[in-house]
C-alpha cells in the first residue's frame, strides 16, 4: 500500500541513475531532505542489482525504482526519469548521481532559483571556487576547461562553466518542451541538454558547488568519449548558428558570419597555395602577395569576433517556464490538454 501523502505543488523530485553505485546509494537516499517529494532511482540494467538492492533496503517511501532492461547510459536512465517525473506533474525536477560526489544537502540551493521563477535550469559548477579547483584531479581541470569552451559555443550559455556536471534541476514546463527522445543517452547528456535548452530560450543559471572525491570509481573512458564530444559539440554549433541566425531570424551577427568565413578562408587557402609556391620556387612571396593573404584573415577574424560579442549578448535572460505555465493552464481550463 502507497502511504506517501498526497502531492501538492510545488512538487519537487529528484532522479537518481544508478550504475554501479551500490556502495555509495544508500547514503545519498539518506542525506535527501524534506523539500524532495519523490525520488525516481533508475537501475541502468546495473551489474550490481542496483534496483533490487534499494528496494531491499531504503525504506524511504518517496523512493521509487524504476528498471532499463538494456544499459542506455546516463542520458538514458536520466531521461527515464525524467518522463516519470512528467506523469506525476513535477514542478522541478532534479538529477543527483548516485555515487556520493554530489552532496544532496545543497538540493535546496538549486531549486531555489528556478521556484523564485529566475531560472528555468540551474547546474552545478565545480570552479567557482580557487580553493575547490586546487582539491580537483588536475585532469579534471584541463579537461573541463576545453570542455566548457566547446560547449559555450554549442550552447550558447556563454556565462556557464563546467557543462559536464550532472549535478542538475530543471523546472517541468521546460522539460516538456524539449525533445527528450532526440537528446544524447550517454555522457554527452548534459552538453546536449544545454543545447536543446538553448534553442528552447531557456535560463540557465550556474551554481556554485563542491564534489566530494572518494574511492568511487568513474565509468567514463576519457580516450573513448574525446572524438564523440568534439564531433558533437561541432555539430551543435553549425545547428545553433543555422537556426537561429539564419533560420529564425537575420541580425547583424549573420551578416559578419555571412562575410567573415568566406574571408579567412581566402586568405588561408590563398596564403597557403603562395607559401608552397614561394618555398618550391625559392622565391620569396612579395610584399602585395601577403597582404593579399593577411588582410582577409585579419577583416575576417575582426568580423567573426564581432559576430561573437552578438551572440554573447544574446544569451537568454527572461525565464520562460512562467509563460509556458501559463499557457498550459489556459489550454486546461479550456479542455485542450
Amino acid at each position: 500500500m502507497d502511504t506517501t501523502p498526497p502531492l501538492t505543488p510545488p512538487v519537487v523530485v529528484v532522479v537518481i541513475p544508478c550504475y554501479k553505485v551500490r556502495a555509495h546509494v544508500l547514503g545519498v537516499l539518506a542525506a535527501i531532505g524534506s523539500e524532495v517529494d519523490r525520488i525516481f532511482c533508475v537501475d541502468d540494467a546495473c551489474p550490481e542489482g542496483a534496483g533490487d538492492f534499494i528496494q531491499q533496503h531504503c525504506k524511504d517511501p518517496r523512493v521509487r525504482v524504476l528498471f532499463n532492461s538494456v544499459n542506455r547510459g546516463v542520458g538514458g536512465a536520466v531521461i527515464a526519469g525524467y518522463r516519470a517525473a512528467l506523469e506525476i506533474g513535477a514542478t522541478v525536477v532534479v538529477k543527483v548521481d548516485g555515487d556520493g560526489q554530489m552532496d544532496p544537502r545543497l538540493i535546496a540551493r538549486f531549486i531555489a532559483p528556478i521556484l523564485d521563477d529566475t531560472a528555468d535550469y540551474t547546474k552545478g559548477n565545480r570552479f567557482y571556487n580557487l580553493a575547490d579547483v586546487q582539491r580537483m584531479p588536475g585532469f579534471r581541470v584541463l579537461g573541463n576547461a576545453g570542455l566548457s569552451f566547446l560547449t559555450k559555443l554549442s550552447s550558447g550559455y556563454w556565462h556557464v562553466f563546467d557543462p559536464t556536471n550532472g549535478y542538475t534541476a530543471i523546472h517541468g514546463a521546460v522539460l516538456r518542451e524539449l525533445p527528450l527522445e532526440r537528446l544524447a543517452e550517454r555522457y554527452f547528456f548534459e552538453s546536449d541538454i544545454l543545447h536543446r535548452l538553448y534553442l528552447a530560450r531557456a535560463v540557465v543559471v550556474d551554481v556554485p558547488m563542491r564534489s566530494v572525491y572518494g574511492e568511487e570509481v568513474s565509468n567514463l573512458r576519457i580516450s573513448r568519449v574525446l572524438l564523440p564530444f568534439l564531433w558533437s559539440n561541432l555539430r551543435n554549433t553549425a545547428r545553433r548558428l543555422l537556426y537561429c541566425y539564419f533560420l529564425r531570424d537575420f541580425t547583424a551577427a549573420s551578416l559578419e558570419m555571412l562575410v567573415g568565413v568566406p574571408l579567412v578562408a581566402f586568405g588561408m587557402v590563398f596564403g597557403a597555395v603562395a607559401w608552397l609556391a614561394s618555398i618550391n620556387s625559392g622565391v620569396p612571396a612579395t610584399a602585395g602577395t601577403v597582404m593579399t593573404a593577411a588582410f582577409p584573415i585579419m577583416t575576417g577574424v575582426q568580423l567573426l569576433l564581432a559576430a561573437i560579442g552578438h551572440d554573447i549578448s544574446a544569451v537568454p535572460r527572461v525565464p520562460m517556464h512562467p509563460i509556458l505555465e501559463s499557457r498550459r493552464s489556459h489550454r486546461l481550463s479550456h479542455g485542450e490538454v
